[in-house]
C-alpha cells in the first residue's frame, strides 16, 4: 500500500512538472513574440543596414554603430558619440548624420579605427580627431528622435533612438 501511495505521488508530480514546463513555455514565447514585433516596429530601418538587394551584408563593408546621445535638449551639452565595432578602419568621409527634422551633419575627412570613437558636438567649436562640431545654434536632438548615420553611398550604417 505504501509503495502504491509512492508511485501515485510521484505520477502526480510528474504531470505537475510537465504541466508547469508547458505553461512556462508558453508564457516566455509569447513574452518574446510580442516583444519582437513591438521591436521590429521601433527599429525596421535597422534591418536594411549595409545590405544588398539580396539581403546580405556588403563585402568590405565595417561595423559602426552610433553608441549614444548625451545632453539631448541642449545645444551646449548634446553630444553623439560614433564608434567603429569592426576589426577594419573606416574612411567616414562623405558620411553623414541625420536627424528626422533634416538636419543634417557631414563628416568632413576622418579614419575611424577598429574600436575608435569620435564624438559630434552640437555646438561650434575647433574639430580635432576624435571631437567634432556641427555648430548648430539650436539643439538637434530630442528625446524619442531617432539618429541615422548614413555612408557615401547614402546606405543607413547605424540608428539610434534617444531615449
Amino acid at each position: 500500500m505504501l509503495s502504491f501511495r509512492r508511485m501515485k505521488t510521484r505520477r502526480h508530480l510528474i504531470t505537475y512538472l510537465l504541466l508547469n514546463g508547458l505553461v512556462s513555455a508558453a508564457v516566455v514565447s509569447t513574452i518574446l513574440f510580442i516583444y519582437s514585433r513591438i521591436y521590429q516596429q521601433d527599429c525596421a530601418p535597422a534591418l536594411a543596414i549595409a545590405t544588398s538587394q539580396a539581403g546580405t551584408l556588403l563585402p568590405g563593408v565595417g561595423r559602426v554603430e552610433i553608441l549614444s546621445v548625451l545632453g539631448a535638449g541642449s545645444q551646449a551639452d548634446e553630444v553623439l558619440v560614433v564608434r567603429n565595432t569592426g576589426s577594419e578602419t573606416l574612411v567616414l568621409t562623405g558620411w553623414y548624420l541625420k536627424d528626422e527634422q533634416s538636419g543634417k551633419y557631414e563628416f568632413p575627412q576622418l579614419t575611424l579605427f577598429p574600436g575608435g570613437m569620435v564624438r559630434v558636438h552640437t555646438g561650434g567649436g575647433i574639430d580635432t580627431a576624435s571631437d567634432l562640431h556641427w555648430a548648430s545654434s539650436t539643439p538637434v536632438w530630442s528625446s524619442g528622435e531617432l539618429a541615422v548615420l548614413y555612408d557615401a553611398q547614402d546606405v543607413a550604417r547605424a540608428f539610434y533612438r534617444i531615449p
